[in-house]
């Protein structure tokens, strides 16, 4: 199994509007890789690691997937929808990463 993790920094300003991204973005996400895509899950940043500090990521999505090939062909085919939502709910310049799940 693996994890699509997509981060949106924190910034001073920065939107991101939660209720569209998990009502809406993920899901569509998800119906959109298709039987490859086991879930998903999101989270809010709420604080960094020293006291007072601002979290890193005002938010992080994860995909797990069946396979990255996949997970590539899914974003071949409907990568421009997917990507063409994100004005939507953030106005954040989304950071992929692909990890295998070695422990879960």
């Amino acid at each position: 199994m693996f994890k699509v993790h997509i981060f949106y920094p924190n910034s001073p300003g920065v939107r991101f509007d939660m209720a569209y991204y998990t009502e809406r973005h993920m899901p569509m996400v998800k119906a959109r890789i298709g039987a490859a895509c086991t879930g998903f899950s999101v989270e809010a940043g709420l604080a960094g690691g020293a006291p007072g500090q601002p979290a890193l990521y005002v938010a992080i999505g994860s995909v797990t997937i069946t396979s990255v090939e996949a997970f590539g062909a899914a974003m071949a085919t409907h990568g421009a929808e997917v990507m063409g939502d994100i004005p939507n709910y953030t106005d954040a310049q989304p950071v992929l990463q692909i990890s295998e799940i070695k422990v879960g």
